[in-house]
């Protein structure tokens, strides 16, 4: 809508469909000077005394219209402002707990204000964190568990600002992750023998948790795969059971597996301590274990569960080294996008 009066277009009207987004027709949609939204974008606004309210309001429609702010790499930037942003997925277990934890102690170690926010694995949220954080200046932005790593190095690449992928990897920025495929061979090696008294014989475990289409599950499916051919056990392709990470989804799922079997499975991999919580209650819940307790090993460790019930075998994922091996490639000259993978660690022999 225009006011026939000025000829300019009203605030909080749309953008004409088809037509390319101008920093113009931002300040017009957000009721802006173009200047006042140049900050924003570039992140200077602070220093314009621009209102919070203001500058998230010009993100916001910026990201509603997908307008690309191109800061032609670091020609825009100014000085480094010495703050490093994260994005988490999860708060709620020990392995993404203690990975906010160490990287603050690390970062404000190195001079660095480190800048945290939880996304909850929603792909929107990600993108308006990553936006928000650019226009605070960070000077790198790390995506930890990121469902669409490259989508974000891509808004930093526009703005200038460096990226790095930690625990899920991306193509265009370095990453750093877990050995996800080593972690999980071991990991069922060792419950195959856990149970092999248990189980029948050439019987398969069941896997729990996780998401096909996640880097880190489809390599712990891998490495689950291979230690069963090594142990020459066929796969059952209906033990697989992939709901995501979420304890009710994983407790829903086993639930609904032992309710059409006869036979509760005698060992079972779990992708998570998350996932865990759901498949010791549909454990509890079922008439089939009747007070047995199956062989379980989990990809990730809490000390809580650990000191409880040493029957459960858990990995640990290596934070410090990972953490350590993500501020190494941050204090080197920026370089090709790669991989760094670090080992896990087991608590028991």
């Amino acid at each position: 809508m225009v006011d026939e009066t000025t000829g300019k277009r009203l605030a909080g009207t749309r953008i004409v469909s088809g037509k390319r987004t101008t920093i113009y027709d931002l300040a017009a949609l957000a009721g802006a000077s173009p200047s006042a939204v140049s900050s924003v974008l570039n992140g200077t606004w602070k220093k314009r005394r621009i209102s919070a309210a203001l500058a998230e309001r010009i993100t916001r429609l910026a990201d509603e219209h997908d307008f690309a702010i191109n800061m032609q790499a670091s020609a825009l930037r100014r000085e480094k402002s010495n703050l490093i942003g994260m994005i988490v997925p999860k708060y709620d277990n020990r392995y993404f707990g203690l990975i906010v934890e160490q990287f603050e102690e690390m970062a404000r170690a190195k001079g660095l204000f480190p800048i945290i926010t939880c996304t909850r694995r929603d792909p929107d949220l990600e993108v308006q964190a990553a936006r928000a954080m650019i226009s605070h200046q960070v000077d790198c932005l790390i995506a930890t568990g990121a469902t669409d790593p490259d989508r974000i190095s891509e808004l930093c690449a526009s703005s200038g600002v460096r990226a790095m992928n930690l625990d899920l990897p991306g193509t265009l920025a370095p990453s750093v992750i877990s050995d996800n495929y080593g972690g999980a061979l071991v990991l069922t090696r060792r419950i195959l023998a856990d149970s092999a008294s248990s189980r029948p014989p050439g019987g398969p475990i069941l896997f729990v948790g996780g998401r096909i289409t996640d880097h880190s599950t489809s390599e712990r499916l891998r490495g689950f795969r291979d230690a069963h051919a090594e142990a020459g056990i066929a796969i059952d392709e209906t033990m697989v059971l992939t709901p995501g990470y979420a304890q009710e989804k994983a407790h829903l799922a086993l639930k609904d597996y032992l309710a059409q079997h006869d036979n509760a499975p005698k060992a079972i991999f779990v992708t998570s301590t998350i996932t865990l919580e759901g498949v010791l209650h549909a454990i509890k819940e079922s008439r089939l274990y009747d007070g047995l307790f199956p062989s379980i090993g989990c990809f990730d460790w809490d000390p809580l569960v650990a000191a409880l019930d040493s029957r459960i075998l858990m990995v640990r994922q290596d934070v410090p080294s990972m953490l350590k091996a993500l501020f190494d490639l941050l204090e080197a000259a920026p370089g090709p996008p790669g991989i760094v993978s670090i080992p896990t660690l087991f608590d028991t022999p």
